[in-house]
């Protein structure tokens, strides 16, 4: 049975789970077991010959146990990671809506290049000498960070968003302890619309955190800003556009009133992609920033692989800079080889950065130029705001139909009396083939649905989504339950109960216990 799309309809899937198989697969739906389940402790796929009488060489460190590692062959092991890797969903499998995460596609071009011998088998400890290459990539891409942004200084060295943040906010801690008003200004104002990882950041720091709260229209009320301002306020940790996917049109304002009342403006940049080639922050009156390669310009983002955040200053936060930096083509690692006026606030990391990041980041741009880079900024608000329009007419918008930016923020108010909730909804959009857009983030809307699209979607590819969450939205209103209630349905998992798998996680495999023979009998 096929539905309009020509694919197998829920009866049709109905259908095929009717006809159990003997291995548990569906076709090339494998069920894939654990390592440990497959192979056996007592063999292993490689053949080592047993080490002569040597001495060890590890004391009491020399491992008394067995490794307790299973032996599989070549074709097993391989098969078993292809098979995991085909249960995970990534921006190559299908549009991935994530709002305020910008999974956007990583141009293989950029992988091809950071694979070039120069860059791949850079090791940080070579003498500086022997990679004036890659000094060079590092001091280019330093060059557009800054002109794209406004600003005149930039700290590479961070390893990603959050790295990034800590690096700005200890700048600006640095700073004010310079001037002698480390005791004095101890308070970070954090609008309810900013990224969560903001009041972590500044707590972290030793500062104490006062929320500023959005007007109706989803942004920053500004007198009430005004009001929470004084000489214990050391900055203001704002993200523009903002996590509702709104512009802060009073940001202009925000910068003058927080420079005058002496504290400094933190601009959380994980937004940047929406505005590159469009507004340059530092012409905004932002101080520090810090930059998402992965997010803008289009690094592997997530997996626990290497990622990178620079950080943009403004010239009141220049001299703060962390070590290690680039300087023309040195490499200025201690704070005596500065230059004068400096005054580092130390090291983030004890290395420059991440290499392959940089390089795809400077591939992108280099292949994007200017106007191209603008244009993905352009075409990321227009995909977000044509699902809005789209969608608007079954789906609550909280802050009215007004043009939003790079994403889409929708609420639960459509789903009331229905008895289907934000998670069900998402939770469906897994039977469909579509991951789940951002839910319940931010919390300034009750059950939001944060949808990013991104520049790196088709027409075709957008309209197919936005009949599927249409098709969705009807089914719910007029109380399909039964969609929503137990799915997904077709995914290798049933629905998990993913609060108790983040508070109790079971991070390690035990044998089940053997049964005995008298329960195997009853």
């Amino acid at each position: 049975m096929l539905n309009r799309q020509g694919r197998p309809s829920a009866a049709g899937e109905a259908a095929v789970a009717d006809h159990p198989t003997f291995t548990g697969n569906r076709a090339l739906m494998i069920e894939e077991p654990l390592l440990f389940e497959v192979g056996r402790l007592d063999t292993t796929g490689v053949d080592v010959e047993a080490p002569g009488d040597v001495p060890s060489r590890l004391g009491d460190l020399e491992r008394s146990d067995p490794i307790g590692l299973p032996g599989l062959s070549e074709p097993e092991t391989m098969r078993h990671y292809v098979r995991l890797s085909q249960k995970n969903f990534g921006i190559d499998s299908g549009l991935f809506p994530l709002g305020s995460c910008t999974m956007k596609h990583n141009p293989r071009l950029n992988e091809k290049v950071a694979r070039m011998a120069g860059f791949a088998d850079a090791h940080p400890l070579q003498p500086v000498s022997t990679v004036p290459g890659a000094l060079a990539v590092i001091e280019r891409l330093a060059h557009y960070l800054k002109e794209l942004t406004g600003m005149p200084a930039v700290a590479m060295t961070p390893k990603a968003g959050a790295h990034g943040e800590l690096c700005g906010m200890m700048a600006i801690k640095n700073a004010i302890a310079a001037r002698g008003e480390g005791a004095v200004r101890t308070v970070v104002l954090v609008p309810d619309s900013a990224h969560g990882t903001n009041p972590a950041t500044a707590a972290l720091l030793g500062f104490s955190v006062q929320s500023i709260p959005v007007r109706p229209d989803g942004t920053v009320d500004v007198a009430t800003m005004r009001q929470a301002l004084g000489p214990q306020v050391a900055a203001i940790m704002l993200t523009n556009p903002n996590t509702c996917g709104l512009f802060e049109r009073d940001i202009v304002e925000i910068a003058e009133a927080v420079h005058a009342a002496g504290a400094y403006f933190y601009c959380d940049g994980a937004n940047f992609n929406a505005i590159v080639g469009k507004v340059r922050p530092g012409d905004l009156g932002v101080d520090a920033m810090h930059i998402n390669l992965h997010k803008t310009f289009s690094t592997p983002h997530g997996g626990g692989g290497p990622g990178a955040g620079p950080v943009v200053l403004s010239a009141r936060l220049a001299p703060h800079v962390p070590l290690p930096f680039v300087l023309a083509d040195r490499l200025i690692e201690q704070a005596a080889d500065a230059p004068e006026g400096a005054t580092p606030f130390g090291r983030m990391c004890a290395f420059q950065g991440q290499m392959g990041m940089f390089t795809r980041a400077l591939t992108y741009m280099l292949s994007h130029g200017a106007d191209g880079m603008r244009q993905a900024s352009e075409d990321a608000v227009l995909s977000a705001n044509y699902i809005r329009a789209s969608l608007g007419d079954l789906m609550s918008l909280p802050f009215g139909d007004q043009p939003c930016m790079h994403e889409v923020l929708f609420d639960d108010a459509w789903l009331k009396d229905t008895g289907i909730t934000t998670l069900d909804f998402a939770k469906a959009m897994i039977d469909e083939g579509y991951h789940p857009m951002t839910v319940y983030f931010p919390l300034v809307v009750h059950g939001a649905m944060l949808i990013e699209p991104t520049e790196s979607e088709s027409k075709a590819s957008l309209d197919l989504f936005v009949m599927t969450l249409r098709d969705l939205a009807l089914a719910a209103k007029r109380g399909d339950t039964e969609r929503f209630a137990g799915a997904p349905y077709h995914a290798p998992r049933r629905r998990l109960d993913e609060t108790r798998a983040a508070r109790q996680p079971v991070l390690r495999w035990r044998a089940p216990e053997p049964v005995r023979e008298q329960e195997a009998a009853e």
